[in-house]
């Protein structure tokens, strides 16, 4: 019988196991090799949920305003927002995001962006998953599958206060991979991890139990060599002793100097939210973890556009433009890709005749992204002139994952993982990557 330990830890060494893995030599979440010379090796995933408008963020379409000026059917719906060209490079960006402005030359807005649905659900998850309509690993645990993790003590995967609905834990978690390679949940209101503390047990009572434990365990093994579920539950044990100090210190954003934390924007009541989630990101990608989702919610803006939109932007412009500059300032940007964007994007038209009011539109919008040996300062693909639909760069779903494994050395046709007789990838059988976009 397979030992694990009391209350509080017991738990904790389960979700180790089963969520995060172990980092022991003999693991599976060891560093791997890439198939590739890697541009990048941690991800940041800046997840807008809803929808942004494209139109009047980073797709820059003075067109559409000339034909919405003179009222073309009155359907098509100006940029609501100005845009100001930033950097050395002129990169036009919307006025609601001056701070991201000036970190334009590192930015590579990917304007051809195509996915297939227009519907959340659907949108959502193939965006996390790569299918809209299986179960399948996120993509943030095929990249730990991939290439394992470098934190010694921390999970490789983490997700801040990821989304409930449309498809909730399906957007990280591992499917048929096996479950160590699953984002580890970390809650918006605790900002932490559930159990990580033991209220029962000192902690020399604690470290003689594991011991005990431990000792127990390996006996076991040594009537079983090479029995991967103990020799996984020994390590996770190890690693959940691990977390229980590693986790408070490394979410404990006071440690920060005031400064840092001025600068993420946790002095004001609308910034702190995704400012924390910013900051926690950059001190675990500094620890090694390999892959961070953070999550925005509210981009569905079919009524008051003009309002929710640029409320939405002063909550996460001033964060992202510090995430930036302080991975740049610790020599970390290079090493990191970061990623910002949403499910789809929004149409061209007034929705609801309001003037103040778009739709969803799959067949062309926006992301972008920075660090991680991407070029900065440019623009990639595009949509027609109104914004309706990509038309050069595009990039598809599938190609989208290909492009991120791409970033940090994983050849997509070669990451692949053999369930029920058949070998699967996060790209299924399309996907190219936009080597284009990379220095």
């Amino acid at each position: 019988m397979l030992q694990s330990a009391a209350t509080g830890f017991g738990w904790l060494a389960f979700s180790a196991l089963q969520a995060q893995g172990a980092t022991a030599s003999r693991s599976p979440l060891a560093p791997k090799k890439p198939h590739l010379v890697p541009r990048a090796k941690n991800v940041i995933f800046m997840f807008m949920q809803g929808g942004p408008s494209h139109i009047d963020s980073f797709d820059w379409k003075p067109e559409l305003a000339r034909m919405a000026s003179r009222g073309s059917a009155g359907r098509y719906l100006e940029p609501v927002f100005s845009f100001k060209q930033n950097g050395r490079s002129g990169l036009p960006i919307s006025e609601i995001f001056p701070h991201l402005g000036a970190q334009a030359d590192h930015l590579c807005l990917l304007n051809g962006m195509k996915t297939n649905n227009p519907g959340h659900q659907q949108a959502t998850v193939a965006l996390h998953t790569g299918s809209e309509n299986f179960v399948r690993p996120s993509f943030g645990s095929w990249i730990v599958y991939g290439l394992g993790t470098e934190a010694q003590d921390l999970p490789g995967f983490v997700t801040i206060d990821p989304i409930t609905e449309h498809g909730g834990a399906m957007n990280y978690g591992s499917a048929f991979l096996p479950a160590m390679y699953q984002g580890t949940r970390i809650g918006g209101g605790q900002r932490g991890i559930s159990n990580i503390a033991n209220y029962h047990l000192t902690p020399s009572d604690q470290m003689r139990q594991m011991k005990m434990v431990q000792h127990a365990n390996r006996r076991l093994l040594a009537r079983a060599p090479g029995n991967p579920e103990i020799e996984g539950l020994i390590e996770a044990q190890e690693l959940a002793f691990k977390m229980q100090t590693s986790v408070p210190l490394t979410l404990d954003l006071r440690r920060e100097p005031e400064r840092v934390r001025r600068l993420y924007g946790l002095d004001s009541r609308e910034t702190t939210a995704f400012g924390t989630q910013c900051l926690m990101a950059r001190r675990m990608v500094e620890k090694g973890v390999r892959f961070v989702q953070l999550t925005h919610r509210g981009w569905d803006h079919h009524n008051n556009l003009r309002k929710n939109m640029r409320s939405g932007a002063t909550q996460i412009d001033r964060p992202m433009a510090a995430l930036i500059a302080d991975l740049k300032e610790r020599d970390l940007l290079d090493d990191t890709l970061v990623i910002w964007g949403g499910e789809f994007g929004r149409s061209a038209t007034d929705q609801k005749g309001t003037r103040d009011s778009r739709g969803h539109n799959a067949a062309g919008y926006s992301m972008w992204m920075a660090g991680g040996g991407v070029k900065g300062g440019v623009r990639y693909g595009a949509t027609s002139e109104v914004g309706d639909k990509a038309v050069s760069g595009i990039i598809e779903t599938p190609d989208l994952h290909a492009t991120i494994l791409h970033a940090l050395g994983l050849d997509h046709e070669r990451l692949t993982y053999t369930y029920s007789g058949r070998d699967f990838r996060l790209t299924n059988v399309s996907g190219k990557a936009a080597k284009g976009i990379f220095v």
